[in-house]
């Protein structure tokens, strides 16, 4: 009974509104895609999709309906709605621009005057929109063309169902109905209503309000790297104006039609047109474009953002009614375009909320959002669907019934779990879809490295894993098998990991066995790096020790800002020794010991065999988070308007002698900001102090991340001394460690001519690392990021000064950060 009570309050709310629908062409019967309609004096409205359709619901009365679209004639249609549908197609004609006749001049140019005036009245044209609440639809669309069946020489198969006979076809399509809040100029929170995912009747659209949030009142727009607007206070310093002619609304009032062009094309910048508004100076439209490298995206080769404006009688401002961004990128032979459609409406303007109004959740859904019905969608989608995205939401959900079927899964599995003689050597993982598990086979080849304490070593694993994608939890439990050739000893241990809520972040992860493990416990020399410089340069500069041990540890956020990390180890501690000195590469000089400290003494260990329980606990304290809500779990949003605080407290205790026995308490701040458009600034900073810990295991001692090899892999040095050799610092005492950097996101490199062409950015750095009874050390660096072979910028160098009491020291470090792959 409440079912059908519940259907006919649908049925009578839906026959109780006014539906139009129609189509937008030109004056050759050409669809107009992206028409921005709404409602003359009020802001609901809708825009035309790729097949120039549009559909709109009222309340019954009499409207008049303002059809809008750059380079044409905008049309005012008067209707009258009933309870029924209407259609009404439109033909519009192209805009009669007055073009201007007018001798341009530096000293004369009035496409400079109508930017001036625009800039001026910036605040009073963007003032009254400061508060407001509205209802907000998004719609996106990922296109591929011509995929091609082998990239690199491995087969890209992943779409073969999806694509047409060109294997071309849509591979993404979601829409998301929602209402945002907002307060200039960074509060907004939104709750989707409805989202909708082609091919996942439980996926969660990640589009929203806030990655459309493009004001060009702002003096910047937050892309990859923030764009100056074309009305910044400093546009002139960036952009030259043409006003290319005037025309009039269909309320007669006077647009100005300027053509902006960068000064610099290498710059965050954009070129196209900006419509103004004669006397007011306010926004009329916006269709401008930035291409991938001004922004440092080289994968995409454009941006394209429209927007309009209509005039609310009521408020007396222009309001943006209609968005789109379109894209095009491709690589390594992938070319994929796509566009995202927003639709503003029925606003409410307010002079501010209330203080609890806006909190740290910007985004959050309702309960079965993503289980709207059809009935729903065709109702409250402003958008209509063309029949390509009709066709992809029903083709892809038959597909997913599919897919989901054990039948089909099973029928997948058995192609894909075929072994072949090859997999005992590259790997191996053999899947049950159906039931959401695999158990995976390293295989030998990944796992080959070689170091002087063990030789030739081989090192694999087999694991199961078990994956919950509705709820994103996991469990996987792998088993470590390690041999070394030289050393003659096989060492194993198992891991375990548990994330059992996504909600809180709760994660718990096991550990038990036998390794060999650098005594920096961050790994500061990868297993690839120190193979090349042991076997071709003779630089043996991994240092080891062997555990035994057993690990516990469990985290969780306690609120939303704060999670604490409580980890639990007891280990075995023994040295181990070099037992080979093969080459291949033969040079004159021998390879240091094992032993950091005395690297010519091959006798002496750097410890002795002795055993210690550590307790750990930190917390991670994020200031200001802002997250997502999803029923599927919580997304924590970085944020640049405070630091990362870290607070930890360590104690070493049950050692089989008491002097290895110590507490240490330590800290770290992270701070990550963007300087408008001079780019980024970020920084890390630790202190520590070790307590009651004069004789305690060299294993134990607060080590620093050092480079001897001339190669950086990560992409921002901000936890590393590029000169710094790997042990030399090592401390059991107070500490404080300093790293920031600025890369300037071609700030300062897009003004150097030829130079400006690599398309590079510019990065300064500064490093400190002091500690008791030792002069502190500084470097000084100076370095070009973004550097690469076309669309591949994977690589950087920096020139490096250090200085330390006198001494003082020059390097060069090329970045190669594609090495992280092998890592």
């Amino acid at each position: 009974m409440k079912n059908l009570f519940a259907l006919a309050l649908l049925f009578v709310s839906f026959i109780s509104l006014a539906q139009i629908k129609g189509k937008v062409t030109d004056e050759n019967g050409n669809p107009l895609a992206a028409v921005s309609i709404h409602i003359e004096n009020t802001s609901i409205g809708t825009t035309t999709n790729d097949q120039g359709e549009y559909y709109l619901e009222m309340k019954p009365g009499i409207y008049v309906l303002v059809f809008q679209y750059l380079g044409y004639k905008s049309q005012k249609v008067k209707f009258v709605s009933e309870k029924s549908l209407k259609i009404r197609d439109i033909q519009m004609l192209e805009e009669n621009i007055i073009l201007n006749d007018v001798v341009i001049d530096r000293k004369n140019n009035p496409a400079n005057e109508v930017i001036r005036n625009a800039i001026a009245h910036k605040k009073e044209n963007s003032g009254p929109t400061n508060h407001y609440k509205a209802d907000f639809y998004s719609r996106g669309i990922f296109r591929i063309k011509d995929a091609p069946k082998k990239i690199l020489g491995q087969k890209f198969d992943n779409f073969d169902e999806i694509l047409d006979s060109t294997r071309s076809g849509i591979l993404y399509l979601s829409e998301t109905v929602s209402k945002i809040t907002c307060e200039k100029p960074d509060k907004l929170k939104e709750v989707i209503l409805a989202s909708k995912v082609s091919g996942k009747d439980n996926g969660y659209s990640f589009n929203n309000a806030a990655s459309a949030n493009f004001d060009f009142y702002d003096n910047y727009l937050a892309f990859q790297t923030n764009v100056v607007s074309p009305i910044a206070d400093n546009a002139f310093n960036y952009y030259k104006y043409k006003l290319e002619g005037t025309f009039f609304n269909e309320n007669n009032i006077q647009i100005n039609k300027i053509k902006v062009t960068p000064k610099r094309t290498s710059e965050p910048v954009m070129q196209g047109y900006l419509y103004i508004v004669e006397d007011s100076w306010a926004i009329y439209a916006i269709d401008l474009t930035v291409q991938g490298d001004q922004i440092q995206m080289p994968a995409m080769n454009s941006l394209t953002l429209k927007q309009n404006f209509s005039y609310s009688n009521e408020q007396k401002i222009w309001i943006k009614n209609t968005q789109t961004l379109d894209f095009i990128a491709g690589m390594l032979g992938i070319n994929i375009s796509g566009r995202f459609t927003y639709v503003y409406s029925n606003y409410e303007f307010q002079e501010r909320f209330g203080k609890r109004t806006f909190t740290h959740e910007v985004l959050s859904f309702e309960k079965d959002a993503n289980k709207k019905d059809d009935a729903f969608w065709n109702q409250s989608r402003p958008v209509p669907l063309t029949e390509e995205e009709s066709a992809d939401y029903l083709k892809k959900d038959l597909l997913q019934t599919k897919k989901k079927s054990k039948p089909y899964l099973d029928s997948i599995d058995a192609k894909h779990n075929k072994l072949g003689v090859s997999d005992l050597i590259l790997g191996y993982q053999y899947k049950n879809s159906f039931k959401k598990w695999s158990l995976d086979y390293g295989g030998l080849i990944k796992g080959i490295s070689y170091n002087t304490v063990q030789g030739w070593d081989f090192n694999t694993g087999i694991g199961f894993t078990k994956r919950d994608n509705d709820t994103r939890t996991y469990s996987i439990l792998e088993a470590v098998f390690d041999y070394g050739l030289s050393e003659e000893k096989f060492r194993s241990y198992i891991n375990y990991v548990n994330k059992f809520n996504n909600q809180n972040q709760s994660e718990l992860r096991f550990a038990a066995g036998s390794q060999l493990a650098q005594f920096n416990y961050s790994n500061p020399i990868s297993k690839l790096i120190n193979t090349v410089s042991t076997l071709f340069f003779k630089d043996n500069y991994m240092k080891l020790y062997e555990r035994h041990f057993i690990n516990a540890c469990f985290e969780r956020e306690v609120f939303n800002g704060l999670t604490l990390n409580a980890e639990l180890v007891y280990s075995e501690r023994k040295p181990v020794f070099n037992t080979t000195d093969h080459v291949i590469i033969k040079k004159n000089k021998e390879f240091t010991s094992n032993n950091p400290l005395l690297p010519d003494d091959e006798m002496t260990p750097v410890i002795t065999k002795h055993n210690l329980i550590n307790a750990s606990l930190t917390a991670r304290i994020n200031f200001g988070q802002r997250y997502w809500t999803r029923p599927d779990g919580k997304f924590n949003l970085e944020d640049d308007q405070f630091p990362v605080v870290y607070l930890g407290y360590e104690k070493g205790f049950g050692g089989n002698e008491n002097h290895y026995n110590f507490d240490h308490m330590h800290s770290r701040i992270t701070y990550d900001v963007t300087l408008g458009n001079k780019g980024n600034l970020e920084m890390n900073v630790k202190a520590g102090k070790f307590f009651n810990a004069k004789e305690i295991s060299f294993v134990d001692y607060k080590h620093f991340n050092g480079n001897q090899t001339y190669v950086g892999t990560n992409d921002r040095y901000l936890n590393v001394f590029n000169l710094l050799p790997y042990y030399s610092a090592s401390t059991n005492d107070a500490y404080l460690e300093i790293h920031a950097e600025h890369d300037d996101n071609g700030f300062i490199m897009n003004k150097i001519p030829l130079l400006n062409k690599l398309h590079s950015t510019l990065v300064l750095g500064y490093h400190n690392l002091t500690i008791p009874e030792r002069s502190p050390y500084h470097e000084y660096t100076v370095g070009l990021d973004h550097i690469g072979f076309g669309k591949l910028k994977v690589f950087r160098i920096d020139y490096i000064h250090s200085y330390q009491s006198g001494h003082q020291l020059d390097g060069v470090v090329f970045g190669l950060k594609i090495l992280n792959a092998f890592q």
